[in-house]
């Protein structure tokens, strides 16, 4: 990937270490879960209050790592296995108008909350939050079952906004997941960095989303088969995505059906 090449072996070698396997900071003996996905720095009970004597605890951008995690690794990354995961309001546009602004802004939030719940809940690491829409990304360090961990952090977020449930979903939700192979790391230049993902893998991910409707998760067939006996028979389709020749076989998830 082009965002690589200016990458040292030394950085990389860093980096594939830390984003397959983490590594265990000092603290990381002291009890309690929720930990940082990368160094296992507690943040909850007694842990978590020594942590944060020493001035550590869940990072403002992502609240599965921990702050000097997220400050402390070099600008660079390397080329990883991971999960995106990406869930978009359906219909925002008319539901902001429908509701005003204030209104709509108290919906969305509520819509973070529970999205920040369910996604730290399954490991993820959320890369942003932008408007009306949730991206998260899942490594192997920590969560060797990391798809696994993707599809039920899909299921889990039509949950939270009510589908599956006897009551109607307070928000037309969907969502798509994939996985392949992406550059995971940090970029910028002077003092602004940001630890993000990119690559092929990231962008399908996106453009899977397009065809999620309200109350669908819509899988690639290449995660698909990491939760095949979970979830059988899930409906097939085969679409057309933006930037490939061939076309995409997909699973769809509705947890009405």
């Amino acid at each position: 990937m082009a965002n690589q090449q200016n990458v040292s072996p030394e950085i990389e070698a860093v980096w594939r270490d830390v984003l397959t396997k983490g590594h265990r900071s000092r603290l990381a003996v002291l009890p309690s879960n929720p930990r940082c996905l990368v160094c296992s720095t507690p943040f909850g009970g007694v842990g978590g209050v020594v942590a944060r004597l020493g001035k550590r605890g869940p990072s403002r951008k992502n609240p599965n790592m921990c702050n000097l995690c997220d400050d402390i690794l070099p600008v660079g990354g390397a080329e990883v296995d991971i999960a995106v995961l990406f869930a978009d309001v359906r219909g925002s546009t008319a539901l902001g108008e429908h509701m005003g602004a204030g209104a709509f802004a108290g919906l969305l939030n509520r819509f973070y909350a529970a999205a920040t719940s369910v996604l730290v809940d399954h490991r993820a690491i959320i890369d942003k939050m932008l408007g009306d829409e949730v991206m998260a990304f899942f490594l192997p360090a920590r969560a060797p079952t990391f798809q696994k961990d993707a599809v039920l952090a899909a299921e889990g977020l039509l949950r939270a906004v009510g589908y599956g449930s006897t009551q109607a979903p307070w928000l037309p939700l969907g969502v798509a997941v994939h996985t392949g192979t992406a550059f995971v790391g940090k970029i910028g230049s002077g003092g602004v960095h940001d630890f993000t993902v990119l690559g092929d893998t990231v962008n399908t991910a996106a453009r899977l989303q397009a065809e999620a409707q309200g109350g669908e998760v819509v899988l690639s067939d290449t995660i698909y088969q990491y939760v095949a006996d979970r979830y059988p028979s899930l409906e097939q389709r085969t679409v057309s995505v933006r930037g490939r020749e061939q076309p995409v076989v997909i699973r769809v998830m509705r947890l009405d059906s």
